[in-house]
């Protein structure tokens, strides 16, 4: 066989990778995309109205199952206690795709301006706060309304299958109960019938308006959780020679754990962080107390870092505390896995982000620190993970109010580019060929 011959087969197998829905249809959804953005505006309004906490998401639920059914999706609720699954069958041969939206707020008392502000509040562990959509999430769940109503919209051209998969949770359940997109996997929601990849999406109030990121393998950090529990011996605060202090000692052992990240750990690798964020000891000035606890988390993007990082602070709590005549107590729980985007996938769908922002617009980025448990649907099915720019125009990169705080806030205009990306590796992987992902 000819070198022309073989470059030309070369260059179609490779270009049919890259296959892409029609023209026509990509014309239509644009269009029925624009025509909807003002119900995407009023649906997010409608949620950011009315957040509701991790497994409380029932207004939510109610409002997303009756939109589903009325389009003709085969609904299915209560799913990992208050998530909605919805399945729409297009008769025709193809993949199984899984779209995800996040559905809870968070504890947090909004502080702005909007005329659509929340007013909502609640007791959380032990104290009264604000509820509000302090993440984007509200964002989601409309934008994958919109997905579902124009794919129903152009249930003539698709084929496969579509699962909408509204999760409750993402923040994490309330203390003593287990929650999302872990519990969803468990109750089997990646199968009957089985995923074959899934997409996901979060806004970013950080990010400029209309841009994509993305990141192929790792893209956000494995969440582990630690509490160290030092125990010394309790004495008159005059007197310290006469007990073992655990809040001196447990100093010692904070100022030691930043050495593991950077003296122990070979960061060329990888990134890892280690932070304190709790302490709690003593409860009168004068008394040194017997017991004193803190708290952090860790994250990584390696397993193996991370096996060698708990061992670590294993070893550097411990050592520190026998080193006074202390104990110490060390416990982990592993609460998020990897964000890990299918490399082959990610490569093949960059294409169908750029349509949605533009090519220019579209960009790779390092890892991100932060945590998201759509990856626990990564670790069961090939998937990819993918921010979407909302920061307002006027705001300063350097000022703007970042996620989980009470100025949070996005530019609505920043949802129509999320429609659109979703809708578009939607339909362009229902037009590529059966590729080989893997997962993690």
């Amino acid at each position: 066989m000819s070198k022309t011959i073989l470059l030309i087969i070369s260059c179609f197998v490779v270009g049919s990778s890259y296959a892409q829905m029609p023209q026509k249809l990509q014309e239509k959804i644009d269009i029925q995309a624009n025509e909807i953005e003002p119900k995407v505006i009023a649906w997010r309004r409608h949620f950011h109205q009315q957040p509701e906490l991790s497994n409380r998401e029932t207004k939510t639920a109610a409002f997303v199952g009756d939109h589903l059914r009325k389009l003709g999706i085969e609904v299915q609720t209560g799913v990992a206690k208050t998530g909605v699954v919805g399945l729409l069958k297009t008769g025709k041969p193809g993949p199984v795709i899984a779209l995800r939206a996040d559905m809870d707020a968070l504890p947090v008392t909004e502080r702005n301006s909007l005329p659509f502000a929340s007013t909502e509040k609640t007791v959380f562990n032990g104290q009264e706060t604000g509820v509000m959509h302090a993440c984007g999430h509200d964002t989601h769940v409309a934008i994958l309304m919109a997905v579902a109503e124009i794919l129903v919209k152009n249930k003539g051209d698709l084929k496969g299958t579509i699962k909408f998969i509204f999760q409750p949770a993402e923040e994490g359940p309330p203390a003593g109960e287990t929650g999302g997109a872990e519990l969803m996997v468990k109750e089997g929601v990646l199968e009957n019938p089985h995923v074959d990849v899934i997409f996901g999406m979060h806004i970013q109030s950080i990010s400029p308006l209309g841009r994509i990121t993305y990141r192929p393998a790792g893209m956000m950090a494995a969440s582990d959780w630690f509490t160290i529990k030092v125990k010394g011996k309790q004495s008159h605060g005059a007197a310290p020679w006469m007990g073992i202090d655990p809040i001196v000692i447990s100093a010692q052992i904070i100022n030691g754990l930043q050495t593991i990240v950077s003296r122990q750990t070979d960061l060329t690798k990888e990134a890892a962080v280690i932070t304190i964020g709790r302490f709690q000891a003593g409860v009168r000035e004068n008394i040194i107390p017997e017991e004193a606890l803190m708290a952090g988390t860790i994250r990584t993007f390696d397993e193996d870092m991370q096996k060698e990082i708990h061992a670590r602070i294993q070893l550097t709590a411990t050592k520190i505390a026998e080193s006074s005549g202390a104990v110490a107590e060390v416990d982990f729980v592993n609460k998020t896995p990897v964000t890990y985007n299918d490399i082959a996938l990610t490569e093949k769908m960059v294409p169908s982000l750029q349509k949605a922002a533009g090519t220019e617009n579209v960009l790779r980025i390092n890892a991100v620190t932060g945590a998201e448990d759509f990856a626990f649907f990564q670790k069961k099915v090939p998937g990819l993970f993918f921010f979407v720019g909302a920061m307002p125009p006027d705001q300063d990169p350097n000022k703007v109010p970042a996620h989980h705080t009470p100025d949070f806030m996005i530019d609505e205009r920043g949802m129509l580019t999320g429609l659109k990306a979703m809708l578009n590796v939607t339909l362009d992987y229902m037009s590529m060929p059966s590729m080989p992902l893997q997962k993690k």
